[in-house]
């Protein structure tokens, strides 16, 4: 009886024991993703940093497969094989990259594939991938090394600065400490205020002068406007342009007149220019005076002689009846045509 029951607990342990390893094959499994259907494909890296098999593969941050073997290809380069997700695979494009990365700061190394465009096709069994070479720890350290060595130089040029500036040397240490510079540059903010004022005044005049161009009616809203005063000023532009031109034909017909007046040679030349030819037409008139006072005397001596004394008197009759008649009829008396 004893035994019997000592048989059923061993039993039990065993079952119980079978159980647990069949559960953690199943669950280690699935983590490992060994019973789901995968494709393999390949990506080659100049250094895999510490890189093993069975390291996880993410894509856009989620775990598709796992690095399956690792070996050495061409000179010293790496090539890695990875199983990923057939159902995942539909994403990843023949374009995609494939690179290094870290689960955590300083957790197991993984390869991350990114990229890919949809002009692409999805990857197929035994497709190979670009590798984009990931910074490495010793890279980041030496790229650290030669910040801090860049950071120590500046320090010490902005402790030399803050030197200077405190000694009142360079432009910033006397606009610190001199105070006629103070003073000069508070007198240019003055100026700078002062042609700011002017400027603003500048525009709200040049805004009034515009708006008096907008206002309707106008000379000057109509000069740009009004189409048909600007017709008239071309049309009066073009006149005053044939009124300068026919000026200008006047004043050459003047000067020709003045040349001809002043050529000697001329008629009226002679008589504005020859003083001999002056003289002789004073002359001349002047004996014209003489004859003309002359015949007056010879006409008042014929009506005292005996012969013409009956026609003169007839023709004073005959006058003075003209007279009577005009004076009658409200004309004109006749002038005296016989002296």
């Amino acid at each position: 009886m004893k035994s019997n029951r000592r048989a059923v607990t061993v039993g039990l342990f065993v079952l119980i024991g079978l159980s647990l390893l069949a559960a953690g094959i199943l669950f280690l499994g699935g983590q490992q993703k060994r019973f789901v259907s995968t494709i393999q494909i390949k990506a080659v890296f100049n250094d895999v940093a510490g890189l093993k098999t069975g390291n996880n593969v993410w894509f856009s941050g989620v775990k598709i497969g796992t690095v399956k073997r690792i070996s050495f290809v061409g000179s010293s380069q790496v090539e890695v094989d990875m199983n990923i997700e057939e159902s995942a695979s539909a994403y990843v494009r023949k374009d995609a990259l494939a690179t290094l990365g870290s689960d955590g700061l300083i957790g197991n190394k993984l390869i991350v594939i990114v990229g890919g465009t949809q002009r692409h096709p999805p990857v197929e069994e035994g497709d190979r991938l670009r590798a984009r070479e990931a910074l490495s720890p010793e890279s980041i350290i030496d790229t650290l090394q030669v910040t801090n060595r860049n950071l120590l130089k500046i320090t010490t040029d902005v402790g030399s600065i803050v030197t200077r500036v405190r000694n009142g040397r360079g432009l910033a240490g006397a606009l610190l400490y001199d105070s006629t510079i103070v003073r000069n540059f508070q007198s240019s903010m003055a100026g700078l205020q002062r042609a700011s004022a002017n400027a603003a005044t500048m525009t709200n005049s040049l805004t009034t002068f515009t708006a008096k161009l907008n206002r309707p009616g106008t000379l000057a809203n109509d000069l740009i406007t009004d189409t048909t005063v600007m017709r008239d000023i071309r049309t009066s532009t073009a006149r005053l342009k044939q009124v300068t031109a026919s000026a200008n034909d006047v004043v050459a017909d003047v000067k020709q007149a003045t040349q001809k007046l002043n050529n000697g040679n001329s008629a009226i030349g002679v008589l504005t220019s020859d003083l001999s030819v002056g003289r002789d037409i004073r002359s001349t008139i002047r004996n014209l005076s003489t004859s003309t006072q002359k015949l007056d005397q010879n006409m008042e001596a014929l009506k005292s002689n005996f012969l013409f004394r009956g026609y003169f008197r007839k023709q004073e009759k005959q006058k003075a009846k003209e007279a009577k008649e005009a004076e009658k009829n409200g004309q004109p008396i006749p002038a005296d045509t016989t002296r």
